[in-house]
């Protein structure tokens, strides 16, 4: 199996990205090539899986790349993009209560 068999499915990525993210740090020049990357990862990933399991898996900070066992010989691939922002705060919400805070009565 090669990176070949699912040029649809980064063409169809490459222009998504192009099209719809906002990313700093990636052209789609650079995208193509870590997407190529993470592609060929997930077939090693899907080869090399245990038995019993279904899923060849690679991922970097901006996208995840699926090859999934179906039905078929070709496996299903599913290219997702991770979203992300740099203005993104860590503080949690007011809902929120952090880890090993004792909830009293008036909480």
């Amino acid at each position: 199996m090669t990176i070949d068999l699912f040029k649809r499915e980064i063409a169809a990525a490459v222009k998504a990205y192009d099209k719809y993210v906002v990313c700093l740090d990636k052209t789609p020049e650079d995208f193509e090539t870590s997407l190529n990357s993470l592609m060929q990862k997930a077939i090693k990933a899907y080869e090399s899986r245990g038995e019993g399991f279904r899923h060849g898996i690679a991922l970097d900070n901006r996208v995840t790349v699926i090859l999934s066992q179906g039905d078929e010989a070709r496996p299903m691939c599913g290219i997702y993009f991770n979203l992300h922002t740099p203005y993104q705060r860590d503080a949690l919400p007011k809902t929120v209560k952090a880890v090993g805070k004792t909830p009293t009565r008036g909480d």
